[in-house]
């Protein structure tokens, strides 16, 4: 599962981020509502601090919520009564109390996503079709004219980003920060730069053809738009 950290206060969001990824977990890290705004389309869950720099918590939460049905686990200060009612009732699923322990929050997710998975139990698997493409998010399944291709977990997260996002150039910097989880106030490294271009290569050779991932040169990749 794919987690969204959005939390501006770096020590919590690396201890979160060490907790989920213990737990075999993905994680994206946004340090501000603008930042989680661009971001949330891309996780299954989405861990809200309600305090952030930039955006009201609580109004981040209400365009989430009115942008899709993404399930969100909000935070707000401790004796923050009137912020958790807020939370709530902006949308989220559930609003924890600082200070919490690892063990309840994790509890708490497993709660929140067993009444989404009920909620949508019944709809069709989400599928993305690019053509002769097809990519199944919940499988993890990648077809390309009837043939299976394999990909790593991050190939598939990768080619799913940027899939989703037909004719859109997309940089480096912000493919290491949703796709790699790296935070977003530290910069593009040529180590980071390369192990793109090492997963883009990757794909292609597996999809026989590099038309499907286009490079802008001196800015990042783009999927091509039919």
């Amino acid at each position: 599962m794919r987690v969204l950290v959005v939390e501006d206060e770096r020590d919590q969001a690396e201890s979160l981020i060490d907790g989920l990824r213990r737990h075999g977990h993905d994680t994206i890290v946004a340090g501000s509502g603008a930042e989680a705004l661009d971001a949330f389309e891309n996780a299954d869950l989405v861990l809200l601090d309600l305090g952030l720099p930039d955006i009201d918590g609580i109004e981040v939460c209400r365009r989430m919520r009115a942008a899709g049905d993404t399930p969100i686990i909000s935070f707000a200060g401790e004796s923050a009564e009137l912020d958790r009612i807020l939370g709530l009732q902006a949308g989220s699923d559930d609003c924890l109390e600082r200070p919490y322990s690892f063990r309840e929050l994790m509890a708490r997710i497993d709660a929140v996503m067993r009444r989404v998975g009920a909620r949508i139990g019944g709809q069709r698997r989400p599928t993305l079709s690019r053509g002769g493409l097809s990519l199944d998010s919940e499988s993890r399944e990648v077809v390309l004219d009837g043939r299976p291709i394999p990909l790593t977990r991050k190939e598939f997260d990768l080619l799913h980003y940027l899939a989703s996002r037909p004719g859109v150039v997309v940089s480096r910097q912000r493919l290491m920060i949703d796709v790699w989880g790296h935070p977003a106030d530290v910069g593009l490294s040529a180590q980071a730069s390369r192990t793109i271009d090492t997963h883009v290569s990757s794909m292609r050779s597996k999809l026989r053809e590099s038309g499907w991932i286009l490079t802008v040169r001196g800015v990042g990749f783009r999927f091509r738009q039919d």
